[in-house]
């Protein structure tokens, strides 16, 4: 990285045009309290240009975004910032997840925001692309709203509410946001809408379990 700023920051590094190897190795080397500095609050702009970046990374599954050591049924916490043109409270979120326990392919979640209470909680159901013609060049992962989990949640979690219902409708009804690696941590996602993309993106950094 010697071409590359000194003590740079996230944001840095990908206007300098770091290598996504390079910004990989850059969070990797830091703590948990230290990558949430480096995307709390970065631009909105940065977003589009690291989900470029990020088509170029290795390989992610779903053992990401909760690793396998953790039993089917434990909450991993994701904190989330997205690019909407919002104040920065209401672009910050948490996206937690867990693995099903009959179907370890698959996890299922929640949006925790401070608008949950008014658009209800956006559940969705995670699972890997390959199985879609095309959806894995948009990703490796899909968080896909037009499935919700059809048991019983993790206590504590808000009630299953269907994301074709109230102000859901207007947020997760029929959307799905495609996955990227950023680094060991944080991804990265894209929504769609059937085939097209709506231009909004969102970070997601994995809480160590």
């Amino acid at each position: 990285m010697s071409t590359l700023p000194q003590n740079a920051s996230l944001h840095q590094l990908v206007l300098a045009g770091a290598s996504i190897t390079e910004i990989a190795s850059f969070l990797d080397g830091l703590d948990h309290p230290g990558r949430l500095a480096q995307v709390d609050g970065s631009p909105r702009a940065m977003q589009p240009k690291l989900f470029a970046l990020a088509k170029a990374s290795p390989p992610l599954s779903l053992d990401c975004f909760v690793p396998a050591a953790i039993p089917a049924g434990r909450p991993v916490v994701h904190h989330g910032w997205n690019s909407l043109p919002l104040p920065a409270f209401g672009r910050r979120f948490k996206k937690p997840m867990v693995r099903h326990a009959a179907h370890p392919d698959r996890l299922f979640g929640y949006n925790d925001s401070p608008f949950t209470p008014l658009i209800g909680p956006g559940y969705f159901l995670h699972t890997g692309t390959a199985h879609e013609p095309g959806w894995s060049e948009r990703g490796a992962t899909v968080i896909d709203y037009h499935q919700i989990p059809d048991h019983e949640v993790p206590a504590g979690w808000p009630r299953v509410v269907p994301n074709s219902r109230g102000l859901q409708f207007f947020v997760y009804n029929k959307t799905r946001d495609f996955m990227r690696r950023v680094s060991r941590h944080l991804t990265i996602g894209a929504a769609f809408r059937g085939d097209k993309m709506l231009g909004a993106y969102f970070m997601l950094l994995r809480e160590d379990a």
